[in-house]
């Protein structure tokens, strides 16, 4: 609790960060969703873009944000200014700075993906995610499998300034194959089957889905998992202290 408290602590001093992950996704749902006019017209399925796939979308945003760029540049500053290597000499383990790390990240996570959902409706008039349950499943289960994946490349970086822009070269291809740029619907047979194995393109649809009422699709929860054991396993495997 002490590790939660003083770690919360330095993450809001941060607070340009922080405004940036929590704030760039609600700012583009808003910017995109007035000066765009078929973003708010109704589909062929009777929904509205800003109903389901742009929230959805700038969900998957906020998280890839955190995953990609916040989390690995802490933990490889850490790492590179001793902090790992003196903690692993104290009777509190590394491993719980990794747990409050994950938790806090998970939790700025939430509170976008909350601001969205009001914005959304305030805004525009969407409704929140219907299939609440599949939606807290999905969301929980993704989540994990991209801090996962924030984890190996923290533990690929070879010093804290390279971390970042090992993360964006990572983060900018998973955010087209999850269809912030470029809807999943529309992406040519061959693109949306990479798509489907990316990890980011089956949480993207499952988000989507549940926020619409609809069930999670198995098969985009099992390449969810897989991701998050395969992420998980390299990131244990890789990760130094020092």
């Amino acid at each position: 609790m002490k590790l939660l408290l003083l770690e919360t602590k330095l993450h809001l001093r941060d607070w340009p960060s922080m405004l940036f992950t929590i704030g760039l996704p609600v700012g583009l749902l808003v910017v995109l969703g007035f000066s765009i006019p078929g973003f708010t017209e109704q589909q062929e399925s009777g929904e509205r873009i800003v109903d389901t796939h742009m929230p959805s979308s700038m969900a998957l945003l906020a998280l890839l944000t955190l995953s990609c760029s916040v989390l690995p540049a802490v933990m490889a500053t850490y790492r590179q200014q001793g902090v790992l290597r003196r903690m692993s000499t104290t009777p509190v383990h590394p491993s719980r700075l990794l747990g409050v790390q994950l938790l806090i990240n998970l939790a700025v996570g939430a509170v976008s993906t909350a601001l969205l959902i009001v914005v959304a409706w305030l805004a525009f008039g969407s409704a929140p995610p219907r299939q609440w349950a599949g939606f807290v499943l999905v969301f929980l289960l993704g989540s994990a499998a991209l801090m996962a994946l924030g984890l190996v490349i923290a533990a690929l970086a070879p010093n804290a300034k390279s971390a970042p822009g090992i993360g964006s070269a990572v983060m900018f291809p998973l955010m087209f194959l999850g269809g912030i740029w470029v809807p999943r619907e529309i992406m040519p047979d061959a693109l949306r089957t990479v798509s489907d194995y990316s990890v980011a393109g089956p949480f993207a649809q499952a988000l989507k889905d549940t926020w619409a009422g609809h069930p999670p699709q198995l098969m985009h929860l099992v390449v969810v998992a897989a991701g998050l054991v395969i992420f998980g396993g390299l990131a244990v495997r890789l990760f130094r202290w020092e």
